[in-house]
């Protein structure tokens, strides 16, 4: 399985959650205005700040699922980019070095 589309999926099930509980309060809020509770600028006002809540609430829960992930991928010994990259350049530089040791053995 694709760890990338495995983390694409579960971050997007946090966005398509957030969506439905934004919609929930719209409805409840719709509702308390309807039944004379609330007063159409109190709903506003209370439903802005708990999408707001929710949304905030909803980046943490990415950077806990990235810095989780990063700490999964450490810990069973998956090498990070930087790391692949100083270990391309060592790799660059060592063939460099051989083929012009082979180049004065040839001549």
């Amino acid at each position: 399985m694709d760890s990338n589309n495995w983390l694409t999926q579960l971050l997007m099930l946090g966005v398509g959650t957030t969506s439905i509980v934004a919609e929930k309060i719209k409805e409840v809020s719709d509702e308390l205005v309807k039944d004379g509770k609330l007063n159409p600028d109190q709903a506003k006002v209370v439903m802005d700040d708990l999408v707001h809540k929710l949304k905030s609430e909803q980046g943490n829960f990415e950077s806990n699922m990235q810095r989780q992930m990063r700490n999964l991928l450490q810990d069973i010994g998956v090498p990070r980019q930087a790391e692949m990259d100083e270990l391309r350049g060592r790799i660059d530089r060592l063939e460099r070095q051989v083929r012009d040791l082979e180049n004065k053995l040839w001549r």
